[in-house]
């Protein structure tokens, strides 16, 4: 039997279960889901078989018969299963009830939004801590209730290894696999999308071609806040007429719809001391190894190097936000754990950017810079310091996140901690 790898998630859950009759688990598919929810549930109902399905619609009552909590893993399949849910959490708000899964949002949604009833919980895959790479020595959660802990410890993490994790998904079912099985399971992955996902899940007979274009242009887009026109540009090179806004934005919305974009919201704070903020969010894929696969990038593409000067730079700019990347999937994680939101501030132009600002609820914030080096210097830290001097007491906590091997704090207060040493 396979054992189970604990995820950050797991308490979350635990907690919110104990308290609310039912939860959704949202996220996209492979991140680990059905697995986690089956370790909380004692009844499965797996609604991506047509008998189960038969089951359900023939008698709803087996919801209030079986075992609790009931698992309805895949419910988009039958949208209809949420309303059912719902109806039983009307008629009984008892919680530990009631888990449900998918990896989309269903074209023809539920006729009640479930608010109320059913909450939802975003689920991720591996950060950099649930792979086990290393033993982190500084807790996220630690920082966002200002607690100002010591900042210490030491990894044998190298860049190379990072570089690693970035052609290694988070994805548990596809950790073990490399080189040439990998790279089928991840095109196997990206043909499910286009091929299966989305006419089943109603979305309409998209072309493959055009959406891995679209999904390959947001890739080259990881971690930046391009525009519009840029990524439809990527997406269409070569065609003489570009497609409208509006056609553009379906498939932004279908992707964003199966879990495959998941960009960072601009902070917005309501000090008039800001302005000129821009709104634009910052572009991520689910997991940096489907933009590294998407872009056709391999370790042996790293190992053998640049075959140019230019090659460098844009390798080394690539390789910095592709890094970006995997520390946000991070600090996401454990955002969520400690109910916190995370985000990015940029001003238009980009004089000052912070790259992830954890976000509490009373809008203290923990901010953080991401650094593909294992040097601090003084210009990395500079919009750090212009953060602090705008709010004041309200940043908690400031942070430069690199690929070092020392977590430490420098004389002007600001720590530096190695991706590896981050933990929740």
């Amino acid at each position: 039997m396979k054992q189970y790898l604990p995820r950050v998630v797991d308490a979350h859950l635990t907690d919110l279960m104990q308290q609310l009759p039912a939860l959704a688990i949202e996220g996209a598919k492979g991140v680990g889901k059905t697995e986690t929810a089956k370790q909380q549930a004692r009844s499965t109902l797996q609604l991506d078989t047509p008998e189960q399905v038969e089951i359900l619609a023939a008698d709803p009552s087996i919801l209030e018969n079986w075992e609790k909590p009931i698992l309805l893993d895949e419910w988009q399949r039958f949208p209809r299963s949420w309303d059912l849910v719902r109806r039983a959490v009307d008629n009984d708000y008892s919680p530990n009830r009631f888990l449900l899964t998918g990896s989309a949002n269903p074209a023809n949604p539920p006729t009640h939004s479930g608010a109320g009833r059913i909450a939802t919980l975003r689920m991720r895959p591996l950060t950099l801590y649930e792979r086990k790479i290393e033993s982190p020595t500084v807790s996220l959660h630690e920082l966002l209730n200002g607690d100002v802990p010591p900042i210490e410890g030491t990894t044998s993490i190298s860049l190379q290894d990072y570089a690693n994790e970035l052609m290694n998904p988070g994805l548990p079912g596809l950790r073990q696999l490399r080189g040439r099985a990998l790279r089928s399971q991840m095109t196997g992955y990206v043909n499910r999308i286009v091929d299966r996902d989305i006419p089943e899940f109603g979305l309409g007979n998209r072309s493959s071609s055009i959406l891995v274009r679209w999904m390959r242009a947001y890739a080259a887009s990881t971690a930046t806040t391009a525009t519009f026109e840029t990524i439809r540009d990527a997406a269409t090179g070569g065609e003489s007429e570009k497609p409208s806004r509006k056609t553009s934005e379906t498939y932004r919305e279908i992707l964003e719809r199966l879990w495959i974009l998941d960009p960072i919201p601009a902070w917005l704070p309501s000090q008039r001391s800001f302005s000129g903020l821009t709104r634009a969010p910052k572009h991520h894929l689910l997991d940096p190894a489907l933009a590294t696969h998407l872009l056709g990038i391999d370790l042996n593409t790293l190992k053998s190097g640049p075959r140019s000067n230019t090659d460098l730079t844009r390798m080394g700019a690539l390789l910095g936000r592709l890094f970006e990347s995997i520390v946000t999937l991070s600090v996401r994680v454990f955002s969520q754990a400690a109910d916190a939101e995370t985000m990015h501030m940029r001003t238009r132009g980009g004089r000052q950017e912070i790259d992830l600002i954890a976000v509490q609820p009373d809008q203290s914030v923990v901010a953080i810079e991401v650094k593909l080096s294992s040097a601090v210097s003084e210009d990395d830290v500079k919009n750090l310091h212009w953060l602090k001097r705008k709010l004041g007491d309200q940043v908690l906590d400031l942070i430069v996140v690199n690929t070092g091997s020392y977590a430490y704090r420098r004389r002007d207060g600001i720590a530096v901690v190695p991706a590896a040493l981050l933990g929740p």
